[in-house]
């Protein structure tokens, strides 16, 4: 892990953890396992402020390039949940690969349990869009 944990912007953690309480009781047990994970890796991470936050960290809205261990190459963009759209290849941060890129930064190697088991990914590319309104997070 390029950063020795992850990185978070202060807004943006204080939203996902309350998207988190909200869906810790999502049915799907698999999903469920992925935000577990992520909100114990939470305890964890480096809460800073918008002007400290590396470019190449994986946040709302950011473009992610990664490679899966058997060769596999996908783009997403990272986005909160009420922006998913799956034809457009917008991801919601609570679904598996949402959840395994958020925080993490260009170059990590990322092991996540996964639907089929766990997998590693490798995050080739992180670019930053659009600025997500922070001030008014809605779940």
């Amino acid at each position: 892990m390029k950063y020795g944990s992850l990185i978070l912007e202060k807004k943006e953690y204080v939203y996902l953890k309350r998207i988190l309480n909200i869906s810790g009781y999502a049915e799907d047990h698999e999903r469920q396992k992925c935000l577990v994970k992520l909100t114990e890796e939470l305890k964890s991470a480096h809460i800073v402020n918008d002007d400290q936050m590396p470019d190449d960290v994986v946040r709302f809205n950011s473009t992610v390039a990664v490679a899966y261990a058997n060769g596999v190459k996908k783009t997403v963009q990272v986005v909160i949940p009420s922006e998913r759209d799956f034809s457009s290849n917008k991801i919601s941060v609570l679904t598996p690969l949402g959840s395994a890129l958020f925080g993490y930064s260009k170059g990590d190697k990322v092991v996540w349990n996964f639907p089929k088991g766990n997998e590693e990914i490798i995050i080739s590319d992180v670019k930053q869009e659009k600025e997500l309104d922070k001030t008014n997070f809605s779940i």
